[in-house]
Order: structure tokens, then C-alpha cells, then sequence
């Protein structure tokens, strides 16, 4: 697989890898033919993807302990396959609960009170504080929440706080006091093939930041990339505990168990090198996995074991996005170019640009013509990253605007 496909949409947050895209949306051709059909369930545990049938698929997987839903965190389309397969999997085994990697395990009790309809909707996402612990607007899972709270469904926080996956990614595993970890034990050690997927997020990450500058580059053996993999293998871990604590939670009087379904990234579910490894680790290998996927996705950027089965999304006819806008004013001045206006609300201000702060470079080059800068930003394509230095208060910052993808 094509490692720009799964990469040139991540972001990452302090090293920490924060949404994997399905599939980037590929550019058909003679060499790259497509495999499936639009509105379609496809296997993928051959060569070549296998066109599926949704019944027996969805009975089948209505028979496991837990089954994955894998998103790309921003897409629309995404969130309502995940609402439609819940809503069979419901049908198919009405006693069910629905993880969320959304919510922090903290904020249970919240979630609580939302299924039970003690909350209206603001007062759901105030107190799960929606605006700190995502950074997705709540519009895109809404429809999942109330399809929770309208049929009973149990929901799960199974995130831990960011705050404690930032802190192994800079200090490891073990450097985080065992009474710090929010409980969560010890992971499995990761499979060669997601350390290799993590070394390449990793690496992308750390040229990104060196922007062209002469450093070493990064190494299996340094302590970043280390951290790194022990910060997603707790993440990856606390998820699966979670499941498997919150399903026998909800264990029916008989003792039976409900289905589990994981709302979660496609990074965590791809190949069963996530959550599912981890599930495993705990004695539970009955696990489902499904991801969405563009239609138009070449045959070669569906690798044997990818998932159980992919969904095609249609595509979605959209007009021509705009040029990329930052939202500033810029002057020429010696050295670079200024800011002198600044749009409340903008791309600019989102990313940490000030006014009055000087652009002396730009993907890694000089620039000294507001003109220059411009016509960078408008062939900038969407869903990339700009990295920015610019002096402020006599120090060099760096910054970096990360353009929105563009609606499908």
C-alpha cells in the first residue's frame, strides 16, 4: 500500500497520532483500476477485494464479542455507515453496547445520563466537555448519540485523557508513575507490521517539523520513536479494557453478553493491529472489524487483511473548493512579511499566527514578497500541511497551518 495514501492526511499533536484518513482519494487511471462498487460491503482477506453479501456479513458479524467501526474522523459519509451498520447490528442483536474513542473514561457518568434522557443535547456535550476532548464538531456524531439515547443502547467512554497519552509519548511507559496511568495495564508488545506503520507516521512527522533543516533523521532505536509507539499501544489498549470491562458490565441477568461496538479511527482498526491485537492480549479474539472506504480506491491500496470488510462510500459530487485562505493582512517589511490584520475566527488565528508577527519562511524557503507567500498559499493543496517560521518578539517560532481537506 501506498504509504502517502494512509499519511498525507494525518494530523498529529505532540507526537501523538491523532486521526488516520480510510483512504486518501485516489486518482484513477490505467495502472490503478478500481476494485469496487459503489454502495457495497467487499471482503478483504484475499488478493483482490471480494464483493460481499451486507446480510450474511452483518449476521456474521453480529455473532462476535466486539465488532470495530473504523472512520476517518472529518468525513461525514463515514459517521452515517457507522449509523446504518448500527442500526442492523441492532437489529440483528438488539442487546448491545457502543464504545466511543471520543469521550475520556472519565466522563461516563455523563454519558450515562444522556442515554437515560436526563440530559438535553448542550447539556450532554457541555458536561462531556465535547469542545476540549474533540476537536470534531459535534454535528458529525450526533446522530450516532441519539441513536444511543432513542434505543437504550449503553454508551462507553473508552478514551483516556489526551493529557496522558502526550505524557508517555514524552516520557515512555515507564516514566509515567503507575498511579498516573488512569489504570490502564500494561499493553502487548506491538506487531512488527503497526510498528512499521508507526515508523513511518513517525518519520513523516519528523521531517515535517525539519522543514529542510540538516538534522539527523529519525532512527527505530531513538528514544521519540520508542515513546511514540508506547504512547499508541496504551492508547490502543485503554480502548480494548474498556470494551471488555463495559461489556461485562452490561451482562444480561443469564449472564449473557452484549455485542460491543468500537467507534473509532481507522488507525486503530487496520489489519487487527490496534484495538484487536489488544483485545486479544485480554482473551477476547472474537472481533469484527469494518472500515469505510472511497469507492474509487485503487486495488492496489486494499491490501489482503486490511479489515473483515470495507464499505464503499460513494463518491459525492461538490463544487471546486476555493483557494486556501489564511484570514491575514500582510505588508512587505525588511526581513519578511508582516502581519497587519488579522480575521477573528481564521484559518490564521486557528493555527497560533499573530498579528504583527513576520513570515520569513515558507516550506522551508525564504520569502520576502507578500505575493510570493499568496500564490504558495493558493496552490496549496487541500488537506496538506504549510510549515511557517516567523519571528516574534526577536525569537524564531515555528508554525504550521494545516489546510482543511475539501468536502467530498
Amino acid at each position: 500500500m501506498s504509504s502517502s495514501s494512509w499519511l498525507s492526511a494525518l494530523a498529529l499533536t505532540s507526537g501523538v497520532l491523532c486521526t488516520v484518513p480510510a483512504l486518501a482519494n485516489p486518482v484513477q487511471g490505467p495502472s490503478a483500476p478500481a476494485c469496487l462498487a459503489p454502495a457495497s460491503w467487499a471482503r478483504t482477506d484475499t488478493a483482490t477485494p471480494q464483493r460481499v453479501d451486507a446480510d450474511g456479513l452483518l449476521a456474521a458479524m453480529a455473532e462476535r464479542a466486539v465488532v470495530l467501526l473504523g472512520e476517518q474522523h472529518d468525513d461525514m459519509d463515514h459517521h452515517r455507515w457507522q449509523l446504518q451498520t448500527l442500526a442492523t447490528l441492532h437489529t440483528l442483536r438488539p442487546t448491545m453496547v457502543i464504545g466511543f474513542e471520543m469521550f475520556p473514561r472519565r466522563v461516563q457518568p455523563v454519558l450515562d445520563r444522556w442515554v437515560a434522557g436526563e440530559l438535553t443535547e448542550a447539556e450532554f456535550l457541555q458536561q462531556a466537555e465535547w469542545g476540549k476532548v474533540w476537536s470534531m464538531p459535534a454535528e458529525l456524531y450526533l446522530p450516532l448519540f441519539h441513536f444511543a439515547r432513542l434505543n437504550r443502547i449503553p454508551m462507553l467512554a473508552l478514551n483516556i485523557d489526551a493529557e496522558l497519552t502526550r505524557r508517555i509519548a514524552d516520557k515512555g511507559w515507564d516514566g509515567v508513575p503507575e498511579g498516573e496511568r488512569e489504570g490502564v495495564g500494561r499493553p502487548a508488545a506491538a506487531l512488527p507490521a503497526y510498528e512499521d506503520f508507526l515508523f513511518e507516521i513517525h518519520s513523516q512527522h519528523a521531517q515535517m517539523r525539519m522543514h529542510g533543516k540538516d538534522k539527523a533523521r529519525p532512527a527505530r532505536g531513538d528514544a521519540a520513536f520508542r515513546n511514540f509507539v508506547e504512547s499508541q499501544l496504551a492508547w490502543d489498549r485503554a480502548m480494548a479494557e474498556a470494551m471488555v470491562a463495559g461489556r461485562a458490565r452490561h451482562a444480561a441477568a443469564d449472564g449473557s453478553l452484549p455485542l460491543v461496538v468500537g467507534i473509532m479511527g481507522n488507525g486503530h482498526v487496520r489489519h487487527g493491529h490496534g484495538v484487536a491485537h489488544q483485545l486479544a492480549a485480554l482473551g477476547e479474539p472474537s472481533v469484527g472489524q469494518l472500515m469505510p472506504v472511497e469507492a474509487a480506491t485503487p486495488c492496489a491500496e486494499l491490501p489482503a487483511g486490511l479489515a473483515d470488510a470495507v464499505f464503499a462510500v460513494p463518491a459525492l459530487r461538490q463544487p471546486p473548493p476555493p483557494p486556501p485562505r489564511l484570514g491575514v493582512g500582510l505588508e512587505d517589511a525588511e526581513g519578511g512579511i508582516r502581519i497587519a490584520e488579522l480575521t477573528a475566527g481564521s484559518l490564521a488565528e486557528r493555527t497560533g499566527l499573530r498579528r504583527g508577527d513576520l513570515i520569513t519562511e515558507a516550506a522551508g524557503a525564504p520569502v520576502k514578497r507578500s505575493g510570493q507567500l499568496i500564490g504558495l498559499i493558493r496552490r496549496q493543496p487541500a488537506g496538506t500541511w504549510l510549515p511557517l517560521q516567523v519571528m516574534r518578539e526577536g525569537k524564531a517560532v515555528e508554525v504550521v497551518v494545516r489546510f482543511p481537506r475539501e468536502a467530498r
